[in-house]
């Protein structure tokens, strides 16, 4: 803990501390002016434009999503993309949508976040220990990126995965975000697994590099309202993650 260490290496972790947040700031900013993609931008901006009826007096985002939370977390939080009318809307991600309640409840009924509900940027959400990202940084029409888009986000996934050095337990919500994890993994040249995990919810695997693989199914709609996954369910997702870490180390 800071509180145990000397002067000088209190100084030294505030100046690490300090250049992580400024390069993650930097990332955020290249991931907000990414145009890469024309499809994703194309839609994202029609969304934008084209509104949800009850939403019609907000100024859409309609740009793409950079990650939210804490640069020193131990808790690193990988969705799909983007809802439309959910992060491309209010431009944060998992914030404003149904996905999105049931996130942040789960994170602060463990104490990662340090309220219940995120319906806008402004609305004082902080999150502690934890830091979310997504495969794809722009809603997808229908919810599905192509290949080619999982490709041209990538980076931005291994952007944060290099500067958040403390992260120790990854969720991972869905399948495709789990195997998309795995392979950006492989493209940082983490060991190549044999066999290779499987996702499954509340699958674990304690992979070589020192890092807990938790896959969880999406709370998504067509998920949460069909009882695939419940809150007990989800629940007993981040508990773990709360237990894990109460004996890992925390390096601040």
């Amino acid at each position: 803990m800071l509180s145990t260490c000397s002067s000088g290496d209190k100084q030294l972790l505030v100046l690490i501390h300090s250049l992580v947040m400024s390069t993650l700031a930097i990332l955020n900013a290249d991931i907000v002016a990414c145009t890469h993609c024309p499809r994703l931008v194309t839609y994202r901006e029609a969304i934008a434009q084209n509104k949800r009826r009850q939403f019609r007096d907000w100024s859409y985002w309609g740009k793409p999503i950079p990650g939210f939370g804490d640069p020193r977390a131990r808790l690193y939080v990988l969705g799909l993309a983007p809802a439309a009318h959910g992060g491309n809307r209010t431009g944060r991600i998992f914030t404003g949508d149904r996905s999105g309640d049931w996130l942040y409840e789960a994170l602060h009924q463990f104490g990662f976040a340090n309220q219940a509900t995120s319906t806008h940027v402004g609305d004082g959400l902080t999150l502690a220990d934890c830091y979310i990202g997504a495969t794809v940084r722009c809603a997808p029409p229908a919810n599905k990126p192509t290949p080619d888009e999982f490709t041209a986000c990538r980076p931005f996934v291994l952007g944060e995965l290099r500067l958040l050095t403390g992260v120790r337990v990854v969720v991972v919500l869905g399948k495709i975000a789990f195997d998309h994890y795995l392979r950006a993994c492989r493209e940082l040249g983490f060991d190549r697994l044999s066999p290779l995990p499987k996702f499954g919810h509340g699958a674990t695997y304690d992979l070589p590099w020192g890092v807990t693989l938790i896959g969880s199914y999406h709370p998504s709609q067509q998920n949460t309202f069909t009882g695939k996954l419940t809150r007990p369910m989800f629940h007993h997702i981040f508990l773990d993650v709360k237990q894990r870490l109460s004996s890992a180390p925390f390096n601040d």
